[in-house]
């Protein structure tokens, strides 16, 4: 529940203070090692020392009782090598302590250049880390800033005017049409206008030229010499023909 909850504060805090704060305890952790190393390797000393002063005292002592044996010293011999029994058992003794003490100094030393190296990895890290903590935080910021522009007023304005300049497309549209189909209108009268007076200038023709025979103006009326019968000429007759046809599809 502890480290549970610890997670769910963590994700509160800043990166890069937790950062820093990372790097701050890992050198602190180094320190402490260094420390402990320290301390250890000067216990390891004095076992070392004293495993050495055992050791001597027993070969002295083994010394002494080959020199008393030599003198026919038998007892004294004999207490000399009880001696030399007990500095030999002590540097036994020690001496497991010290292959004891070696193999935890040999441990701490592993784990201070672990740890080391950890630092030093975290130190190159750290800069890029907060690089990208500094970025996502502006990223957020800039997130935030967009959620709270409203837009939706501006984009309805728009499309109201969207809306409103196509609405007055089409009304122009729709005039120009008017004003094209107005002017098509007029000309379609004043050609109707023209069909109308050529009619009735037909019909005043024909209407001239049924009176007693008579050709349209511009003509005189001759006689054949040798027949008697009036003399009709063909362009005229042609073009009558035409004019008549015309007034019958009238």
């Amino acid at each position: 529940m502890q480290s549970y909850a610890n997670a769910i504060i963590s994700t509160f805090e800043d990166p890069e203070k937790i950062l820093e704060q990372a790097v701050l305890e890992m050198n602190d952790d180094l320190t402490k090692m260094r420390q402990a190393t320290a301390q250890v390797l000067a216990s390891q000393k004095r076992l070392e020392n004293k495993y050495k002063a055992a050791e001597q005292a027993s070969e002295e002592w083994y010394r002494k009782a080959q020199l008393a044996l030599q003198k026919g010293e038998e007892d004294l011999a004999r207490e000399a090598l009880k001696r030399r029994k007990s500095y030999a058992d002590n540097a036994s003794s020690l001496k497991a302590q010290l292959d004891q003490q070696k193999s935890v100094v040999d441990n701490l030393v592993s784990n201070t250049r672990l740890l080391e190296s950890k630092i030093q990895e975290a130190r190159s890290k750290k800069d890029t880390l907060k690089a990208r903590a500094q970025s996502a935080k502006t990223s957020t910021k800039v997130s935030e800033m967009l959620g709270n522009v409203n837009t939706s007023g501006a984009l309805s304005a728009f499309e109201k005017m969207e809306e409103k300049v196509m609405a007055m497309e089409s009304q122009a549209e729709a005039l120009g049409q008017l004003t094209s189909d107005d002017l098509e209108g007029k000309f379609a009268m004043l050609e109707s206008s023209s069909v109308d007076d050529d009619l009735a200038n037909l019909k005043k023709e024909l209407s001239v030229g049924s009176k007693k025979g008579e050709l349209p103006p511009g003509r005189s009326s001759t006689t054949s010499a040798n027949t008697g019968i009036p003399f009709r000429d063909v362009e005229i007759e042609r073009e009558l023909d035409q004019l008549r046809q015309r007034a019958k599809d009238f």
